[in-house]
């Protein structure tokens, strides 16, 4: 990375002071590589660094820092340097700076902007949070559909210096009312005279500004688009999502939902960053959940303790029967919520991930007893370990294996789908949550099997 190699030299001109021929050097790089550059620096040699940049770059640049180093850098500017980032920066880029500060900054950062700028902000942040409303930009180019491609194209380069994409060009008609979208290709290389109605099909996909943005993730992994419009309940063309801000609610989402499969809850801060007091917090409620629902083991083995006392080598692979039990449900489970995420299946598949499991889980699990019973067999052999009763032994440790691996397979698959119809993400049926429940059922599922056997 180029702001690694050179971080050196940046450091030696900022302490000598050298500050035009740094500026000299930074006016070559790309924004983001300035952002790498700075989330490397001292706090210090950050403000230094960020202040001597022009307006315009230093706008740009501060669009790509994390949050905690923007404000950061905002402690360390005047108001009027204050000012004039926020109101370079783009609208959806401010809005979520203003999601992640308290209301009495955000009031604060408000006013520091024109009443056009101000005006915005505060409709987008009326939008509900996690809406598409808070994501989108207004900073966009619509046409009316009686125009020529000479009035476009005459258009775009009057007032497309502002838009986050000209990659794209919708229509409008004369109420606002979106009614198509064109490549910016589909102007370049048509007659100057064609109408912009003869160029359209009137076949767009948008979204909704009171939309979830899970809503735009998949539309855009569907679409493979650069940006899709947004509009109001209406209809209206209200604004434009682009692909760059969809990728970070996709890491955002992902990395929720893994740290739901793990048992967490969502930490709201990079791991390095986050308080060893709010880290225990997230993880100490699921994880006494867990550890209540283990001891319903303890439960069912006081249950079956006089079994136990008569034939004791079932103690011996209570860990072996119900460790595969769990980690065939986690798998399971893992699958179908990741399927589901990825809209590969839908609450219709039931009985199809149903018929599938059933199968796989008889399958998994035959392969275990088959396993299972030969480390038996050899370890009779060997030296007559498990002593006359052997076969029985091993007869019990095979049956269990199919019976709780095809239950822990089940389980795990169908979990995700029971919670995702009550209208809950399904990745808080978590692999440990379906572990423990299957730990639990399979020692039913053993110590029954171990009664018609062996006792």
């Amino acid at each position: 990375m180029i702001s690694q190699l050179v971080r050196p030299e940046i450091i030696d001109l900022i302490n000598n002071r050298q500050f035009t021929d740094l500026k000299d050097v930074l006016l070559d790089w790309m924004p983001t590589d300035i952002a790498d550059l700075i989330h490397s620096l001292s706090e210090n040699e950050q403000a230094i660094l960020f202040r001597i940049l022009p307006k315009d770059l230093a706008a740009d640049v501060f669009e790509y820092v994390d949050v905690d180093t923007q404000l950061s850098l905002i402690q360390s500017l005047s108001k009027e340097e204050v000012a004039a980032i926020l109101n370079e920066m783009s609208d959806d880029d401010r809005t979520a700076l203003f999601e992640e500060v308290p209301p009495n900054v955000v009031k604060q950062m408000l006013a520091y902007l024109s009443p056009e700028q101000r005006k915005i902000s505060q409709q987008l942040l009326g939008y509900p949070e996690n809406s598409i409303g808070r994501l989108m930009t207004p900073d966009y180019i619509a046409v009316k559909q009686n125009w020529t491609v000479q009035e476009t194209l005459d258009y775009i380069r009057l007032y497309g210096k502002n838009s986050e994409t000209l990659n794209v060009v919708y229509i409008v008609d004369h109420r606002g009312m979106l009614v198509d979208d064109l490549r910016i290709s589909e102007f370049l290389l048509s007659p100057l005279e064609t109408k912009v109605i003869d160029l359209m099909d009137f076949h767009f996909v948008s979204l909704k500004v009171n939309d979830d943005q899970e809503t735009a993730v998949e539309l855009f992994k569907k679409y493979d688009g650069t940006a899709l419009p947004v509009t109001d309940s209406t209809g209206a063309l209200v604004g434009i999502v682009t692909v760059d801000d969809v990728l970070d609610v996709a890491e955002e989402e992902t990395t929720e939902d893994i740290h739901k499969i793990a048992a967490v809850k969502a930490l709201d801060e990079p791991y390095p960053d986050i308080s060893l007091f709010n880290m225990i917090k997230k993880r100490a409620g699921w994880l006494s959940i867990l550890f209540i629902g283990e001891m319903l083991t303890a439960t069912v083995m006081g249950v079956f303790e006089h079994d136990i006392q008569r034939a004791v080598v079932l103690a011996l692979f209570v860990p072996l029967i119900i460790s595969s039990g769990g980690n065939a449900g986690s798998q399971a489970a893992t699958l179908v919520i990741r399927a589901l995420a990825l809209g590969e299946i839908s609450l219709k598949s039931w009985f199809f991930i149903f018929r599938r499991e059933i199968l796989t889980g008889l399958s998994l699990g035959a392969v275990l007893a088959t396993i299972g019973f030969l480390r038996i067999t050899i370890w009779h052999w060997a030296g007559n370990v498990y002593g006359s009763q052997w076969l029985l032994v091993g007869l019990t440790v095979s049956f269990s294996l199919i019976g709780v691996v095809s239950w822990g397979t089940l389980m795990g698959s169908m979990l995700p789908l029971i919670i995702k119809k009550l209208g809950f993400d399904p990745a808080t049926s978590s692999a440990p949550f379906v572990a423990t429940l299957v730990d639990v059922t399979g020692l039913i599922i053993y110590f029954t099997i171990a009664l018609l056997i062996l006792l």
